[in-house]
């Protein structure tokens, strides 16, 4: 029997009580840095390259920033292991903060492109740490609740990062943005150093670093990016064809590598660990097309951009939701959370293709299946979320625990960036900009929403033998 069946019925309360406290204040303040950098970014964007231009590289923002924090979450586990979760995060807050003061000085938009990279590369420190951390300083059945804590981080990030950027956004102040950020950073740092546990005894050497697939995991997510930039059908195929080609070899390399990116058993999706990590995969991926969502209710629906934009942030707020709600169930309720999410994120994509196609008056009873499905595809992940999370800590074995927990976010970045670019390529496709308006939105919309509704639909049977009471772990 797992070690988190031993204790019966624990609370939150627990999780904010002593030292535990402090904990969650450690490793929700990481988390929250990292979410509300995303969203403040997003939003003072178009004021930033209206004052130092690069219009052109405009998505090359985000692309910059989540190929850093996949690096930085897949060399997380090396640099817990180097260094201990102190010095592991007092680096990750030096990187994020130079990151973050070369993009508030940034007289050019090559110069904001390079802070970009240095804030995404601590960025993926500081998500991707957390879950390492998590099994160091909490008792095992504390797990499920401090993962939904963190997914809680999103979601107030997702409500107060729009506002934030915003207000700068309106005064001209959009350096003044990035400069904000700066003062919780430096408390972050003295909060984690003060309390987090420093370099543990052992005589386990470092591994070395799987230096071969990160170059080859940063191709394929720029090859698909830059294929999807092009409006040609044949540069969208091309960037298809070497993203693929070159998936093939990072997963080659992977599997015959004395070095590895992910622990044992992940790339085998009928496994215990690789069924997880399919869950986790497929379940973001059908999430992507949200990066559409406020262009689309704008131009379908007559939203503002403000109404929009917060619109939009349903579904972090569903799997937010969702999250901390799930975090509550027993491990007897955990296999049937898990198969039933990847249904609720099939039901939710089917409906925004038939619903978010059709332009409106922006009534709110006309919107209101568009805002129930966009909650519920996010809800679709929060609710498996702690539990798989808690079974790939499980289901490792001992001496891959920090790769496991790493790799938790190298896949969810690795899934986001291919989702998004995949989202850019068939937006393009079907007409987002060619012929562009109303009867390219709509086209888009029912072609982006009716393919990503492949991935959870891919996902049922992953679910399924993740959740299989035979898959026990270790």
């Amino acid at each position: 029997m797992p070690k988190s069946e031993a204790v019966t019925a624990p609370t939150w309360a627990e999780l904010f009580r002593g030292r535990n406290a402090i904990f969650s204040l450690a490793l929700g303040g990481s988390v929250a840095l990292h979410a509300l950098n995303i969203y403040i970014a997003i939003t003072i964007m178009p004021s930033v390259v209206a004052d130092i231009g690069g219009l052109d590289y405009y998505a090359w923002s985000t692309t910059v920033f989540v190929v850093a924090s996949i690096l930085g979450s897949a060399l997380s586990a090396r640099l817990l292991q180097r260094v201990g979760a102190r010095g592991a995060y007092g680096v990750a807050a030096l990187l994020f903060g130079t990151g973050t003061i070369l993009c508030a000085l940034a007289p050019n938009m090559p110069v904001l492109l390079a802070g970009r990279f240095v804030q995404g590369f601590g960025g993926g420190f500081l998500y991707a740490l957390a879950y390492g951390v998590i099994r160091l300083v909490f008792a095992d059945h504390h797990w499920a609740r401090a993962i939904g804590l963190i997914s809680a981080m999103w979601g107030i990030a997702t409500l107060t990062g729009p506002a934030i950027g915003g207000i700068f956004a309106e005064l001209g102040a959009w350096r003044a943005a990035f400069w904000s950020l700066i003062p919780f950073i430096l408390v972050f740092a003295i909060l984690a150093h003060a309390t987090l546990p420093g370099k543990a005894d052992s005589d386990e050497k470092p591994s070395r670093l799987p230096l071969a697939q990160l170059v080859l995991l940063t191709a394929t997510v720029i090859a698909l990016s830059a294929g999807s930039l092009g409006e040609a059908l044949y540069w969208n195929l091309i960037g298809i064809g070497m993203t693929l080609v070159l998936a093939g070899l990072l997963m080659a390399v992977e599997a015959r590598s004395g070095t590895r990116l992910l622990p044992r058993g992940a790339l085998k999706v009928t496994g215990p660990l690789g069924a997880l990590y399919a869950v986790i995969a497929l379940l973001v991926i059908g999430m992507q097309p949200e990066i559409y969502v406020p262009y689309l209710l704008q131009v379908l629906h007559g939203q503002s951009p403000l109404i929009a934009g917060y619109l939009a942030a349903l579904m972090a707020i569903g799997w937010t939701l969702a999250s901390l709600f799930s975090a509550n169930l027993n491990s007897r309720s955990a296999p049937g959370a898990i198969t039933i999410s990847p249904v609720l994120g099939l039901i939710g994509l089917t409906v925004l293709a038939v619903f978010m196609p059709v332009v409106g008056s922006g009534s709110w009873i006309g919107l209101a299946p568009v805002c129930g499905s966009l909650g519920l595809v996010g809800a679709s992940i929060g609710l498996a979320w702690p539990h798989v999370v808690t079974m790939v800590f499980q289901r490792a074995s001992p001496d891959e625990q920090a790769i496991a927990a790493g790799a938790i976010t190298t896949v969810q970045l690795f899934a986001t960036a291919l989702g998004a670019a995949t989202a850019g390529m068939v937006a393009n496709l079907s007409g987002i900009t060619q012929p562009g308006g109303v009867a390219g939105a709509s086209n888009a919309a029912l072609w982006l929403f009716g393919l990503f509704a492949l991935a959870p639909a891919l996902c049922i049977p992953a679910a399924r033998r993740a959740a299989r009471p035979g898959m026990t772990p270790r």
